[in-house]
């Protein structure tokens, strides 16, 4: 079928308004999909392919030609500043057709959302956490609003598919589906998927249709990538004249615009961000504050204007809808750092290149963030600056490897290679999204029968592992902790302690939020951070340094006055999680002899030392390392929770055999410990353990309830461990490894 043939007269106006001279392969793909199938659709394809306008222009062809008597198609983003951007785009483009573009989140007027009650029709853009809000505290308008709904589109659903927060939003979709009485359509959008098979099967939960996969053939980008690499102290780098040198020429030749005493790190970065616009991505929100902060003081050193701005969750959303508006300004050239709050795709105008502070933890991580670039006809370009302290001269073995510049190497290798992206997570035993799903329907729906709760819940797609006997220990202990009440007819309701937590805001979120204090200065809202210091101390935030004048703890309140000076800021712990394909190419790249293309001059002589030190160690042959005498040292090369698995296993299944002590893991890299055992008696008894290991229970230490997600502390401990055991740790992978190790023996 010719699919612009088939588009609605305004959407081909729209086309011609943009003199788009042919639709790109996903808008076609997508429109043959949609138009011809009344299967689910996934679409894959790169950023700034145009897979949002691919979606809707057969979604709203079909709601032109046959209008909705409700609202007609749901969009579900991870991102209020991806609503924000998005609903722009989609209003421009449905006013001439006459189809309201809603949205509703915490930033939205009240009015705004009472229009969309009163007058239920068009698109409805909304966050996971606002939708779980709407169908606890608008039950009844449920039917009215969403009787003819056919489409629901997820956004960057990649994001969703690794974290509770998906299976939510999934749960969400079905609850939904089941109060509205329609039977809408999923269509899924990614730029970064790694097993689209399985990625269809999360799309398709309990919608009772197929997903259609459309293969599009894009064609080739060219990638600009350079990785630096930098010792923190100035006087262990080579001079500035060598670090234009490299496998990538550098477009712009740096001058000693920095001051001396620079990080050489950050100076490198300051240098070739001058007069362009660019990304500063981070990997913690601390970072993001510190590298602000370092930055804009060279440029006051320098007696130059600021051109550095900042992005982050924790910030109010007035700091971080100005850096947006910044980026959009194509008359300015401002640098913005940024953590993965810029990472998906919003649209902050043109780039000219990203640098990325490290390595980001995933593929998938990074093909976001590169691809934050080369839109409008550049070339995708991303610079890595890679730092670490230099190693003492006795430092041991382990502290010789840069583990940052090889998980940077395994990153980008990986998808030159295979077009390799970690693929969904499974979802386990989500006891603790159990608990947020059934206490989500309590508060809906009112009094249930405790069978019609069961009947509802497991029914989720997501639950499909949990047990009607695992479910009935949960709401046992949910009334005896007084969060759910029994009624004098027998059926259950939110409890009184119950009601505080289904009561506040942060319930509608599943994800793991620390205890946060918002910063104020007068009358300006600067963010939020967690433990704040004391009146008189210092805080960073806002990429500037401010003064504590008074903490007001019961209301999770700081006020403060601008300062200038340097300081930590703390918003929480933001761990990231490896897999182990990347782990196994880290390896790799230790013992390969290639030097990949991408690697400037400080970078190559990083990784030739170490390899020059990994072989003279045989880091490369031998999993098991001496360190001298019965220190030992385990590389093995696992993904963080196959490591976690095998940390446990080390010590509570096979640590009496070997006469372990001290065992240090730094994970998910290596694992340092005393051992009376030799290296022969190691693999024979971990291999002899691992041949016959069979209860990932036994990797639970005694008394231990290893709380883990948001609402693990209100599930029976029994079921806590349970989901930590055979959710959580990889054992499968830790004893594929350990079994791997005949070869030792």
């Amino acid at each position: 079928m010719n699919v612009f043939d088939r588009y609605a007269p305004f959407i081909k106006d729209f086309i011609y308004r943009n003199r788009w001279e042919n639709l790109r392969a996903v808008q076609t793909a997508a429109g043959e999909a949609v138009f011809c199938t009344d299967d689910n659709v996934l679409l894959c394809a790169s950023t700034a392919s145009g897979k949002t306008e691919a979606a809707f222009f057969p979604i709203l062809t079909e709601m032109f030609e046959n209008p909705p008597t409700s609202v007609g198609a749901l969009y579900i983003a991870p991102l209020k500043a991806l609503i924000n951007d998005q609903f722009e785009r989609l209003e421009n483009l449905c006013f001439e057709a006459d189809i309201p573009v809603w949205h509703w989140h915490g930033d939205v007027s009240q009015s705004h959302k009472n229009k969309l009650l009163k007058n239920p029709s068009g698109i409805l853009q909304i966050t996971p956490e606002s939708l779980e809000a709407l169908l606890m505290h608008r039950h009844a308008y449920i039917p009215k609003l969403f009787c003819d709904l056919r489409y629901v589109v997820i956004d960057e659903i990649h994001s969703l598919m690794r974290a509770q927060r998906g299976g939510q939003t999934m749960c969400l979709i079905e609850r939904l589906s089941r109060l509205s009485g329609s039977s809408p359509r999923r269509i899924g959008l990614s730029a970064t998927i790694g097993d689209p098979e399985k990625a269809g099967e999360f799309l398709a939960m309990g919608s009772g249709r197929d997903t259609f996969i459309p293969q599009i053939k894009e064609a080739p980008v060219k990638w600009r990538i350079s990785m630096e690499h930098f010792y923190v102290s100035p006087e262990n780098n080579p001079t500035d004249d060598s670090l234009s040198d490299g496998a990538m020429p550098c477009l712009d030749k740096p001058t000693d615009i920095a001051p001396k005493e620079a990080d050489p790190g950050f100076k490198y970065i300051f240098e070739h961000t001058r007069g362009k616009k660019c990304l500063i991505f981070v990997n913690s929100r601390e970072e993001c504050e510190a590298v602000t902060t370092t930055l804009r003081r060279y440029c006051e050193k320098n007696n130059e204007p600021d051109r550095f701005l900042i992005h982050h969750g924790n910030l109010s959303a007035s700091y971080r809808e100005t850096a947006e508006d910044a980026m959009k300004d194509e008359s300015r050239c401002d640098t913005t750092v940024t953590t993965a709050t810029l990472e998906l795709g919003i649209d902050i105008g043109r780039l000219e290149r990203a640098f990325q502070l490290d390595a980001p933890f995933t593929v998938s991580s990074f093909l976001q963030r590169m691809g934050r670039t080369g839109r409008r006809g550049l070339p995708p370009e991303m610079w890595f600056v890679m730092r670490e302290d230099e190693p003492e001269m006795r430092a041991m073995l382990p502290d010789t490897v840069p583990w940052t510049l090889l998980r940077g190497i395994a990153l980008v290798q990986l998808y030159r290679e295979e077009h390799w992206v970690e693929p969904p997570s499974d979802a386990g035993y989500p006891f603790s999204l159990l608990y947020h799903q059934t206490m989500a329907t309590l508060a809906s729906c009112g009094e249930l029968a405790p069978r019609e709760l069961a009947k509802r819940v497991l029914s989720l797609g997501y639950f499909k592992n949990i047990s009607t006997e695992d479910y009935k220990k949960l709401l046992l202990h949910l009334i005896d902790i007084g969060h759910i009440e029994r009624t004098d007819e027998g059926g259950l309701i939110v409890g009184i302690k119950g009601e505080r937590i289904t009561g506040s805001f942060k319930f509608y979120a599943v994800f793991q939020e620390n205890e946060e204090f918002t910063v104020r200065n007068e009358s300006q809202e600067l963010g939020t951070v967690v433990l704040p210091p004391p009146a008189g101390e210092k805080l960073a935030i806002a990429g500037h340094v401010w003064t504590v004048l008074d903490v007001d703890r019961k209301r999770h309140l700081v006020y403060v006055e601008p300062v200038k000076g340097q300081v930590p800021a703390y918003f929480g712990q933001c761990p990231g999680a490896v897999d182990t394909r990347v782990l196994e190419r880290m390896k790799q790249a230790l013992c390969e002899d290639e030097i990949y293309p991408y690697l400037m001059k400080n970078a190559v002589v990083r990784l030739k030392k170490a390899r020059f030190t990994a072989e003279k160690a045989s880091v490369c042959a031998e999993p098991l390392i001496n360190l001298g005498g019965d220190m030992w040292c385990l590389f093995p090369w696992l993904g963080s929770y196959a490591f976690l698995a095998l940390e446990r296993f080390l010590r509570l299944i096979c640590g009496e055999r070997l006469g372990l002590t001290g065992l240090s893991p730094s994970r998910p890299y290596f694992i340092q410990f005393k051992m009376k055992a030799s290296r022969t008696e190691f693999f024979k008894i971990v291999i002899d353990e691992a041949e016959k290991f069979c209860d990932p229970s036994l990797l639970v230490y005694k008394n231990e309830v290893p709380l883990f997600e948001k609402y693990d502390e209100f599930v029976p401990d029994e079921l806590v461990r349970k989901g930590f055991a055979f959710g959580v740790l990889d054992v499968e992978t830790m004893r594929r490894r350990i079994l791997g190790w005949r070869g030792h023996l």
